[in-house]
């Protein structure tokens, strides 16, 4: 899309400072103890049930919400009028950082909500350095303007043909970011490669290093197992990657979005660290006069910051690998492992499964609710059937190890004293093992997939969260887990009911 913005004034790649400048004037910026800004959002999570593809054949985007092409043109001319009367500021720069791979991006903002410019050129590679004549991928977001007879009076309007994403009446940053992720994910696609709802971080070990991609939902651990430290590890990417064929792995942003609600500096100190200057921007943290408390959820539990990685170390993404290992996680409260070892069409399965326990990442609707997201990613914009096909072919194209990894609860959910916690050091230490091949394991006779006799480092009291088959029986409730047992059977067969287009093979899987 080329730049033909008509605004009251249009402010073009703005520096760094300039847009620090811009957000100390907005009315909901608090300067911190940090010396960077926390602003507080009257939109605190993404708003899917507002987001609507543009198409004139809706059964291309089987559950998904579509408009017409001719309400698009309408809400477009609204937000264009709207626009013209505004201060406008434009962010170009590019999602990936290979030169033969990376797509062109801009993000067009009122400067009213600069904030959103600011962490948006912080993900972006070269970020503001430099003009697009032309933009692969454009969102044009308007936080001030409501559309009325949608949920909430907001809309994003997502036009795959142009990859031009339109955004009304949210003021969160989520969706700039995943606005431009979302179109993305199309062009991956087409590319013949898969775009992933993952981390990814390089592991050194005695036979060399090993690429680990880490998938999951916002608030499943994505962000802090792959910044959490093995042998040294080092994280490469914080939230999409790009697998295609043969293994090639490519990034997408230059920064990362995390997470501020329980940020410890004991378990996650890269994290706290790099939000903690002056050079980061945050989002609805608590805070009480200029002091930040990353543990008081009394506005939201999904505070939010954004930093450059260029804050911290991590693993140069032109030295990058072929993918090794892909670690498929899952925040569960039944009888999920801490760690289970997938053959290729049961990693295809359970990737299209994504179950998780929701959190305020996803809304109210989604917090604390089983939810069954299939790539663990809500911003696939195609027929989700397409996911779990592709990720099959790549994996016969370049065989990965793949594990699922669940980094809730076993035996029961928070507040349940029969459950066990799997905690942060419990997945570090099964990702050192499985990176260093130490792991030992024996077959699940309900499940099929391979449960863990033996995890170094891992305490042996808390080897039922291993095996949760031993953790019910140790308590005497071997008919509760053999309820769970069919239960989560005849609920997965139920949920591949919506894919009538699934391979086989990965039907079968979890049978």
């Amino acid at each position: 899309m080329t730049l033909d913005i008509k605004a009251k004034s249009l402010v073009h790649n703005p520096s760094a400072d300039e847009l620090k400048a811009m957000t100390a004037e907005m009315p909901q910026a608090r300067l911190t103890s940090f010396g960077n800004y926390n602003v507080t959002t009257q939109v605190v999570s993404r708003s899917s049930a507002s987001t609507f593809v543009v198409t004139d054949e809706p059964e291309r985007f089987r559950g998904l919400k579509t408009i017409s092409r001719d309400e698009y043109e309408r809400v477009a001319k609204l937000q264009d009028e709207y626009i013209a009367d505004q201060d406008m500021v434009v962010v170009d720069g590019f999602i990936g950082s290979d030169p033969d791979f990376r797509t062109r991006a801009r993000l067009v903002i009122e400067k009213a909500h600069a904030n959103i410019a600011g962490m948006q050129r912080q993900l972006y590679y070269e970020g503001g350095a430099q003009a697009h004549d032309e933009a692969d991928t454009t969102v044009i977001y308007t936080p001030r303007l409501p559309v009325p007879d949608y949920p909430d009076d907001r809309l994003i309007a997502v036009d795959l043909d142009a990859n031009v994403t339109r955004v009304f009446n949210a003021d969160y940053f989520g969706e700039s970011k995943k606005g431009g992720l979302r179109m993305w994910n199309n062009i991956v696609f087409d590319r013949g490669g898969l775009a992933m709802h993952a981390g990814c971080k390089v592991i050194p070990t005695a036979d060399g290093d090993k690429v680990a991609l880490i998938v999951g939902l916002s608030g499943t651990g994505k962000t802090t197992t792959t910044f959490t430290k093995q042998n040294g590890s080092l994280p490469v990417q914080d939230d999409f990657i790009a697998l295609m064929p043969g293994g090639a792995v490519y990034t997408s942003e230059n920064g990362c979005f995390a997470k501020t609600f329980g940020l410890d500096p004991q378990y996650e100190p890269t994290i706290h660290a790099a939000l903690t200057t002056p050079d980061a921007y945050l989002e609805n943290a608590g805070q009480k006069g200029d002091d930040v408390d990353f543990f008081d959820d009394s506005y939201t539990q999904n505070g939010r910051g954004t930093f450059e990685m260029g804050l911290i170390e991590h693993f140069d993404p032109s030295n990058l690998g072929k993918a090794d290992i892909l670690l498929i996680l899952n925040r569960n409260q039944n009888i999920v492992p801490a760690v289970a070892r997938l053959k290729a069409e049961q990693a295809a399965a359970y990737f299209m499964l994504g179950e998780t326990t929701g959190t305020s990442a996803g809304g109210a609707s989604e917090e604390g609710k089983a939810l069954r997201v299939p790539g663990t990613n809500p911003f696939f914009p195609m027929v989700h059937d397409h996911q779990g096909n592709r990720l099959l072919e790549l994996l016969e194209s370049h065989p990965l190890d793949v594990y699922l990894m669940n980094t809730g609860y076993v035996g029961g959910g928070e507040g349940d004293d029969r459950a066990k916690k799997v905690k942060i050091p419990h997945s570090s230490a099964v990702v050192k093992a499985i990176a260093e091949g130490t792991i030992t394991w024996t077959e699940d006779d309900d499940f099929g997939y391979e449960v863990a006799t033996h995890v170094p480092d891992f305490p042996d009291e808390d080897y039922g969260l291993l095996q949760p088959a031993k953790h019910y029986a140790d308590q005497g409730r071997e008919d509760d887990y053999r309820a769970w047992v069919e239960r989560l059977k005849t609920e997965r067969r139920e949920h591949f009911e919506q894919f009538p287009g699934l391979d086989d093979r990965i039907v079968k899987a979890i049978e």
